[in-house]
């Protein structure tokens, strides 16, 4: 069995200062507890092994005995998990803290689990009316497209060629969003039982696709720490290609969700070419592409050099309206013919009446687009200074674009925190939910979709909440000694 391990100087660089001065517990202690943290951070991934004692006792000037003693109290406490004959690998105890049950509403309840805008009322209901104006056409036809109408694709091609990106129509497939194009994709490119790499943190319902196909998998920490463009750990990536044998990986590269971040465009280089030579076919979740608030995003990863066998998923979900239901996969023809077989199986197509509203909003779009992004910035204003004036010691990266804060608490009570929440008005989306097996739980995300005094109403509900799950008796999981 393969077993991914995480390096030395990876493991030094997350720990950063894991013992500050004055600290008066004994190093292998400190040593452990900044190890744990990072296990409930999703910085080290459940089932990978950790550097040999050896290696990380020279990247941390310590001596050997300190690390084994480290490396002996995680696994007394459930952190690390032997097999004969095999490398201790990273696991989270059997025995976790009792969580509170779900709280019952108090009133209306402010939702901030989902981050997606409300419709342009107005554009939507035009492009509706001038897709019923063009129905004529269709109808003399069965109405079932696999690969979706030619006025759709044409559009979408059109757009991937402004961003300088060459693109035809037969390159493109119209699905019903993005969740069922990564379905299709998932069906084609990997097999029951398939590892798949994806982004750690990432967006739920991706997970749980890949859970759902009988795939498993492989998170690779994005660290908002490392600047709103430097996030992706290109090494991990590479590290997680070359040693588990996947043949497909799953990222979102512009505007990450949830943390918002953009990949540069030299990271996206490398990035190709790690994919080219690991020989894995590399899925890119647009989806955030048009919310850039600070500057736009780089060309698109497959206009790099090596991006020939980039696949890309788009939709009109979280730009336009998510009741649209139109998405769309970018690849090469093959792989469009194989996708469209497999589909046959599934569905005959997106509706023509959504394709040709669609294809009438993205025709003439960046107006419309301009007005979002507007409102999109003045929504992330209002979360910043209510977080700024109520939970001041929560810690966030600000993204260059998306729709969501990805905000680190002191404390590790994020699913505590949702149950609880409720109950003080507000309702919220707990970190392991963008996670692998428990990790996040000192994470939230925050949506800034709402309008301003929602937010600032919906952070104040958040703050009495957390003063609720912190002020009973709990455990200090900075000083915890395991």
């Amino acid at each position: 069995m393969i077993t991914r391990a995480i390096g030395a100087g990876s493991l030094v660089r997350d720990l950063g200062n894991w013992q500050d001065a004055g600290d008066s517990r004994p190093a292998y202690r400190a040593l452990a507890d900044g190890i744990r943290l990072l296990v409930h951070d999703g910085r080290v991934p459940l089932g990978v092994a950790l550097p040999s004692e050896r290696e990380l006792a020279s990247a941390l000037s310590l001596s050997r005995t300190t690390v084994t003693a480290a490396y002996t109290a995680l696994r007394e406490a459930g952190y690390l998990r032997s097999r004969q004959g095999a490398r201790s690998t990273v696991a989270v105890p059997a025995e976790r803290t009792t969580v509170p049950a779900s709280a019952p509403v108090r009133g209306e309840a402010i939702d901030l689990r989902n981050a997606s805008l409300a419709a342009p009322a107005a554009a939507i209901e035009a492009a509706y009316s001038a897709a019923l104006g063009s129905m004529s056409a269709y109808l003399g036809s069965h109405g079932m497209e696999p690969v979706g109408v030619m006025a759709l694709r044409e559009v979408i091609a059109r757009r991937y060629r402004d961003r300088g990106l060459p693109t035809t129509p037969d390159q493109i497939m119209v699905t019903s969003g993005a969740q069922h194009a990564m379905r299709l994709l998932l069906g084609v490119l990997t097999d029951p039982g398939d590892r798949v790499i994806v982004d750690h943190p990432t967006y739920p319902n991706a997970l749980e696709a890949i859970r759902r196909h009988g795939t498993r998998p492989v998170p690779v920490p994005v660290r908002p720490e490392d600047g709103p463009a430097g996030g992706w750990d290109l090494d991990g990536l590479a590290g997680a290609a070359r040693q588990t044998g996947v043949r497909t990986a799953f990222l979102v590269p512009d505007f990450h969700n949830p943390t918002g971040l953009c990949l540069d465009a030299d990271g996206r280089a490398e990035l190709t070419r790690i994919m080219r030579d690991a020989q894995v076919t590399l899925v890119v979740d647009e989806t955030m592409v048009d919310l850039w608030l600070d500057a736009p995003p780089p060309p698109p990863v497959a206009a790099t050099s090596f991006g020939g066998q980039v696949v890309t998923v788009g939709s009109t979900g979280k730009s336009l309206w998510g009741g649209l239901r139109v998405g769309w996969i970018r690849a090469d023809r093959d792989l469009i013919v194989r996708l469209t077989g497999a589909r046959m199986a599934v569905d005959l197509g997106t509706p023509v009446m959504e394709q040709l509203a669609a294809a009438h909003l993205l025709s003439d779009v960046e107006d419309l687009l301009d007005a979002r992004r507007r409102v999109l910035r003045e929504r992330r204003a209002a979360l910043v200074a209510a977080l700024a004036d109520r939970l001041p010691a929560w810690r966030y990266t600000l993204g260059q674009g998306g729709m969501s804060l990805w905000a680190r608490m002191p404390e590790p009570v994020s699913t505590a925190l949702a149950a609880t929440g409720p109950s003080h008005g507000v309702l919220l989306a707990a970190g392991p939910r963008f996670g692998v097996q428990g990790a996040f739980e000192r994470f939230v995300r925050l949506p800034y979709t709402q309008e301003p005094d929602t937010l600032r109403r919906g952070i104040a509900s958040v703050a009495s909440a957390y003063s609720a799950v912190t002020a009973g008796p709990h455990i200090d999981e900075t000083r915890i000694v395991v």
